[in-house]
């Protein structure tokens, strides 16, 4: 009796094992593909956000070409709404850029007229766009230009100074909930970009879509 017996739990016990091994493999299977997926819905999102964002105004981008005031648009001289300007610049741009007044009490659907004071500090002429944004958001979408600085590049000679002009209207219909508006303008240096397409009929889409900015077509500034 010296051959060992084969232990009949210890046979039952393998193909559990191969089962599980199985299993494993499946589950992560699953989870790499489950992985993948969030990312490809995550990218997909991106566009589909970009254009709810555009026609609901909710992350603040306002109108990229002129307003028309409708016709027969009366002041809601009932109620104001706080407008609160304000200006930064990157760091390659050797401007100053202010806006005129920091604040204005508007009515809702009052037309008006103010401007943004840009100096060149450098000696060498430059390009610039502003970048607006309103918030809160869901005010942009109630927030019109009617003509804006923002919607051209801006070029300045080297120590000169502009004052660009901003006009604009807040639809009579805004929320009463909607207080105060604040409209921001990032100024970028284009200048290279400019200098690199100066043979070409129009700014490359690729400016635009970085600044989100409006009209591609260069407007000359009064300088003082």
């Amino acid at each position: 009796m010296s051959d060992k017996q084969s232990d009949p739990n210890q046979d039952k016990k393998q193909p559990k094992r191969l089962s599980n091994k199985r299993s494993t493999k499946k589950l992560t299977g699953y989870l790499v593909l489950g992985v993948v997926a969030m990312f490809g819905f995550g990218f997909a999102l991106v566009p589909l956000y970009d254009v709810m964002c555009e026609a609901l105004g909710i992350n603040g981008k306002t109108n990229t070409v002129s307003a028309v005031q409708p016709q027969g648009m009366q002041p809601d001289y009932s109620r104001t709404v706080r407008v609160e300007f304000m200006s930064h610049i990157k760091p390659d741009m050797p401007w100053q850029f202010s806006p005129e007044v920091r604040v204005l009490e508007v009515h809702p659907g009052e037309v008006v007229q103010t401007n943004y004071i840009a100096k060149n500090l450098s000696g060498a002429s430059l390009v610039g766009q502003a970048v607006p944004s309103v918030s809160p958001g869901m005010g942009a979408t109630y927030f019109n230009k009617m003509e804006c600085f923002c919607f051209n590049q801006q070029p300045l000679d080297g120590h000169k100074s502009a004052e660009m002009g901003l006009i604009f209207y807040i639809e009579p219909d805004i929320p009463e909930s909607i207080h105060t508006l604040t409209l921001s303008y990032t100024l970028f240096n284009i200048t290279s970009q400019v200098s690199g397409e100066a043979s070409k009929p129009e700014v490359s889409t690729s400016t635009l879509n970085t600044l989100q900015s409006g009209s591609p077509k260069a407007s000359t500034l009064a300088s003082n």
